[in-house]
């Protein structure tokens, strides 16, 4: 970790040119560096006299050597992002102009911030928890709106509340059981048993539920794993290029055209989902055409959404032996939609018969059947909407806590199994030292996750990954 007392810099607008560049300082000697290179349009007025949360227009000089003109933006400690003396230079955005400026405050006594380093002051300030530090990482890399809610709910405190009220819960309850451990001799009961039960109980209840969101979160993040699987020119490349609006896959009339996967991702309605175009299914001898179909089923076991993409000229026992054979393929939380395709070559009205939901005893309640032509681009809004559905949009739209850190998810798993033997040690009658030591767990892996307990080790992990100049 770095020196805390240094004065930091860096730009923190994204690299490359653009109309505007902000570089920002952080530390208790930023305005007075500051100072010693901006000249104020109004003379007499020394940045160190102004008020926070104000912003001064004028010049950046290098000696008598003009850089640019700029506009100075001053919060002063504790009320700033850092808790520290910050100031932000807006400047032109040309990279030579920003490598000028940059320059010349660590010539002044500045010096270059390392990745993620405002943030992880701000963590060490007392600014914000560890969660809600990661979450700014996760913000500036959101790529859907679903992401970026997310982030933005964990980033003002929504997971880090739920998680406080449980550990402020928690440490009255330890309290008052050491308490009984200091006059054990006089077999006193400070901690009410049923209260405590009725606690851990909660407790389960919410980290069940905070654990089970992160196969939603980690999702959002990332995008929806959906991959595209079938028979052999059933159209899989061309329901890819036409859900991309792009001439993306290869598409042709010879059986086994892809041969390997191809993978993109689109936003539907705020939620990234990643497309996998795989090989299609068959028995053939050709060796490379064999690799892909073996990708294919390892894509099948690592998608959330497999799309079973069949011929609607197919016949019926083709269609359920395609079908029951991606079945036994998936695990419970997968989802199945099956989509009928190249429906312009029948009779729509055959179609709805042949092809309804009750036709195919394989399929459960939550699996689809859509048909589609995605040649004409016939129904595919009826395919995005079995899509959305698969998606938990509700516990978006209601801001609920959704875990989408595998750090936050592993710290979660481990409180789990904690908070299960302090229940099991009640049922049983287990003795107060036991139980402490229990929760005592819990407590240190809700610790890790908002930074109550920490390591360098840890803090370098986090911060390393996020971008210079945040």
């Amino acid at each position: 970790m770095q020196d805390q007392k240094d004065t930091i810099c860096a730009i923190s607008t994204a690299q490359g040119m653009g109309a505007i560049a902000v570089i920002r300082l952080s530390g208790a000697e930023a305005i007075s560096i500051c100072e010693k290179v901006f000249v104020p349009a109004k003379q007499g007025k020394l940045l160190s006299k102004q008020k926070a949360n104000t912003i001064h227009f004028g010049s950046i000089t290098d000696g008598e050597k003009d850089i640019d003109e700029v506009l100075v933006s001053i919060f002063k400690a504790p009320h700033s992002f850092t808790g520290e003396e910050i100031v932000e230079i807006a400047c032109h955005g040309a990279p030579y102009i920003q490598q000028q400026v940059l320059q010349l405050l660590t010539r002044n006594g500045a010096r270059l911030a390392t990745a993620g380093e405002f943030t992880q002051r701000a963590f060490l300030n007392g600014k914000m928890d560890l969660s809600q530090a990661e979450a700014v990482a996760d913000l500036i890399a959101s790529k859907s709106e679903a992401a970026r809610r997310v982030a933005l709910q964990q980033m003002r405190g929504g997971f880090s509340n739920e998680l406080i009220n449980l550990r402020t819960q928690l440490l009255n309850f330890i309290s008052l059981i050491e308490l009984e451990l200091d006059f054990s001799e006089e077999d006193v009961e400070f901690a009410n048993r049923n209260e405590l039960t009725k606690l851990v109980t909660d407790i389960q209840t919410l980290l069940k539920k905070l654990t089970n969101s992160f196969s939603l979160g980690n999702a959002i993040k990332n995008g929806i794993p959906v991959a595209i699987v079938g028979h052999t020119n059933a159209g899989k490349s061309t329901l890819l290029n036409t859900l991309l609006q792009e001439e993306r896959a290869i598409v042709s009339d010879i059986h086994g055209t892809t041969r390997d996967v191809i993978e993109d991702t689109i936003n539907i309605e705020g939620i990234g989902f990643r497309f996998i175009d795989t090989a299609g299914i068959r028995a053939t001898k050709d060796e490379i055409e064999n690799l892909g179909i073996e990708r294919t089923y390892d894509k099948i076991s690592k998608a959330t959404i497999v799309l079973l993409l069949l011929d609607v000229n197919d016949p019926d026992e083709k269609i359920h032996d395609a079908i029951s054979d991606i079945k036994r393929r998936l695990e419970e939380h997968q989802q199945l939609i099956v989509v009928i395709n190249k429906t312009d070559l029948s009779d729509d009205a055959s179609v709805s018969n042949r092809f309804s939901i009750d036709s195919f005893k394989e399929l459960a309640e939550t699996d689809a059947i859509v048909p589609i032509s995605a040649k004409k681009q016939k129904n595919i809004d009826a395919l995005t909407n079995a899509l959305l559905k698969t998606v938990n949009v509700s516990a978006i739209d209601n801001d609920e806590v959704i875990v989408t850190n595998a750090r936050h998810y592993e710290a979660l798993q481990n409180s789990l199994a904690a908070i299960n033997r302090v229940f099991g040690g009640l049922e049983s009658g287990l003795s107060g030292d036991f139980l402490a030591q229990d929760i005592r767990e819990v407590l240190h892996y809700l610790g890790e996750i908002t930074g109550h307990i920490n390591t360098d080790e840890v803090l370098g992990n986090i911060f390393k990954n996020f971008c210079i100049g945040k």
